[in-house]
């Protein structure tokens, strides 16, 4: 793709990628290698890469500086201080000029025809927004981990219906507890549209519940991208993240703030999303009558049965009560909701 510039009487040809990739990080040295290598093999060469650095303070700076010095579609920036996920997530959004967006993770890895598959996708169907691949787990070695012990996981993020308020249900109820479809090829000008990554937990799950009304979900059945999630390694699983915790890493300042329960702060976000999005007044129903329910799956019903478990196994024994007494503080701060 080439943009036209002219100036007094001539013409001048400016090459501009079809494809901007966002690269936000901190503190990244173990993988960030791994990650800009997997995206500079890609097989599909018109992108540029965007790197925003959050203030790392160990070698992440000089590793991506040495990136771009030898590579021209390499731009690196540095924030003065760590602003937080959601706003560096938004920032190479913001940097960037392609066609087509995609995030990536610093620790992830894309197969070299991840790029051009998508992009294909994206060429051949206006109605697709997003497009990915279906997804590997790999551990801290690289190598396939089952994730939840399941051994062939599946998203179900592969939500091709002509009717977006059957897209938004199926995308609500799926029997699935991931969202990689947003590390997926997106159209910029349907992302320009939405608030991006907010700066509240389940944001990122908002934004692609949102794109799912805006157009199809494409997810490629070839296993091309290779996800680390550390949540679920050995090393992390003794770590306490609460709900808390990742609210500060969305947004620094939640610090010092009260935090709405996750699910409440999302089924708010979820209603605004439905009247952004330019749709008849029956989809519209149809979307907030999927969210009610959600909502009351999610506020109401779950915290009802698990409750209603344990009082049925009266009288409970000092372990009980406590672990009762931990879970209704979770439950109160929204992080088992």
């Amino acid at each position: 793709m080439k943009d036209y510039l002219f100036l007094k009487g001539t013409t001048m040809i400016i090459d501009k990628p079809r494809v901007s990739i966002g690269l936000p990080v901190y503190n990244g040295e173990s993988f960030i290698r791994q990650a800009i290598d997997s995206i500079l093999s890609q097989t599909y060469e018109n992108f540029e890469l965007i790197i925003s650095d959050n203030a790392s303070t160990d070698k992440t700076e000089e590793i991506c500086r040495e990136y771009a010095s030898r590579e021209k579609r390499v731009q690196y920036y540095r924030n003065a201080k760590n602003l937080g996920a959601a706003m560096n997530f938004n920032h190479v959004f913001e940097l960037s000029s392609g066609e087509y967006f995609k995030w990536a993770a610093h620790d992830d890895i894309c197969a070299p025809e991840y790029l051009m598959r998508c992009v294909e996708v994206l060429d051949s169907d206006p109605s697709v927004v997003v497009c990915h691949t279906k997804t590997i787990y790999i551990d801290e070695n690289g190598k396939k981990y089952p994730y939840k012990n399941i051994k062939n996981y599946d998203d179900y993020l592969d939500l091709r219906s002509p009717k977006p308020h059957k897209r938004f249900h199926d995308y609500l109820f799926r029997s699935a507890d991931r969202w990689n479809a947003i590390f997926g090829v997106i159209r910029a000008n349907e992302l320009k549209q939405t608030p991006l990554i907010g700066h509240y937990v389940l944001s990122d799950q908002v934004l692609l519940g949102e794109l799912t009304l805006r157009g199809k979900i494409y997810r490629i059945p070839a296993p091309l991208f290779f996800r680390r999630d550390h949540i679920h390694l050995p090393a992390a699983r003794k770590k306490t993240r609460s709900h808390r915790v990742y609210a500060i890493w969305f947004d620094p300042t939640n610090k010092n703030k009260i935090i709405s329960p996750k699910n409440l702060r999302a089924l708010f976000e979820y209603f605004h999303a439905i009247g952004r999005v330019h749709l008849s007044l029956h989809v519209k129903l149809w979307c907030y009558l999927h969210i009610l329910k959600w909502g009351y799956i999610h506020l109401l019903w779950k915290p009802f049965r698990y409750y209603s478990i344990k009082l049925c196994k009266l009288p409970l024994s000092i372990d009980e009560q406590r672990s009762v007494l931990r879970r209704l503080r979770l439950i109160t701060r929204g992080d088992e909701l």
